[in-house]
């Protein structure tokens, strides 16, 4: 375990560190291209797995033990959640073993987290697969002493949350493909003329996505607007902001603060015309306009797979991270038919998933 993260962990606290949501539609994105951490890139529209369940040997009845942490409760972690938990069942039914597991939330406080793990571990768990950032990290640290395998879902940038490197942590990868995004937005619309970047300073997962997208925008020479905030309500005012700057379009990376006040700001937006593009599906759900990510039932898939090799066969030879590889684009079509936009376009770009509001 590298103790320097260790310590910044407990130091800064991680109040604002939220890595959820979506992933890589088209290329892998420059990030997990550029990094010297070894990962691999999972497709997962085909049938190739990384871990092939159907070789790994076990013992006839033999009984494992896992814990489920969400980071907290949220449409996406809970899809993942339920995901992992169904493949674990398939995987004892298939292998005549008994896989028990129970599924936390830890309401997204690090105190609670850290008393969750921290039972886990004492609790003998074979291992812990905490979904999402914040949670990964703090069963990191709770499983350094006894190297209990963490194997974690839905990190958006493993190496900036520093888990990489470290023998008895892996997992799966949604990082964020910013420029496809971007790439989206102008070609629903290819005379954009300014855009409202809307995003959290409290929120690390946002810093990267916005410095690419502040660099794609650069690169066409396209003006763009900077709105932060906080809270909800800081949320309303920020989005008002960009609407009354007359800007075209709004993106928003995987950014927590955002989504939480999504049904707050869809209305509005999609009344003035301005389409919101996002990070995850469920800011979509929400009301935004359109994502582009990876099937997070897949990802939660291959992440119990991943735990399972890792409890059964051990963790040498595991990479870094697995990097989920995707094609869903996810439209709110209500919201295009408020702001009267045509998203045929996409059809081209990857599969195209139509959804409708909803509080979940």
């Amino acid at each position: 375990m590298k103790k320097g993260f260790v310590k910044k962990l407990m130091a800064v606290g991680l109040s604002a560190v939220m890595m959820l949501a979506l992933a890589a539609c088209g290329e892998t994105p420059a990030d997990g291209e550029n990094t010297t951490d070894t990962n691999v890139t999972v497709d997962n529209n085909t049938d190739t797995d990384v871990t092939d369940i159907a070789d790994v040997e076990v013992e006839a009845g033999a009984t494992y033990n896992v814990a489920i942490v969400k980071q907290l409760d949220h449409a996406s972690l809970d899809e993942i959640a339920n995901a992992i938990a169904a493949e674990l069942d398939a995987i004892a039914a298939d292998k005549g073993i008994t896989i028990t597991y129970t599924i936390y939330s830890g309401q997204n406080d690090q105190s609670t987290l850290k008393q969750i793990t921290d039972q886990a571990v004492a609790d003998g768990v074979d291992a812990i697969i905490p979904i999402a950032t914040l949670a990964a990290q703090v069963a990191a640290v709770s499983a350094e002493d006894s190297e209990t395998p963490v194997v974690y879902a839905a990190i958006s940038d493993p190496v900036a949350a520093e888990l990489t490197g470290i023998p008895y942590v892996t997992g799966t990868s949604d990082g964020l493909n910013t420029n496809f995004i971007m790439d989206m937005m102008f070609a629903q619309n290819a005379d954009i003329q300014k855009v409202g970047l809307l995003y959290s300073l409290s929120e690390v997962n946002s810093a990267t996505p916005i410095a690419d997208a502040k660099a794609y925008l650069d690169a066409k020479g396209i003006e763009y607007v900077e709105a932060t905030a906080n809270t909800n309500d800081e949320v309303v005012s920020a989005a008002s902001t960009l609407i009354a700057n007359g800007v075209d379009v709004i993106f928003t990376p995987t950014d927590n603060v955002i989504m939480a006040a999504e049904l707050a700001i869809y209305e509005d937006l999609a009344s003035a015309g301005i389409l919101h593009y996002a990070g995850a599906d469920s800011f979509v759900r929400n009301g935004a306009f359109a994502t582009c990510g990876v099937n997070y039932t897949a990802l939660g898939t291959k992440t119990a797979d991943l735990a399972f090799q890792a409890i059964t066969a051990g963790m040498t030879g595991m990479e870094d991270y697995y990097l989920m590889d995707g094609g869903i684009i996810t439209v709110n079509t209500e919201t295009a038919l408020a702001a009267n936009a045509d998203y045929a376009v996409f059809s081209d770009m990857g599969e195209v998933i139509e959804v409708l509001t909803s509080e979940d």
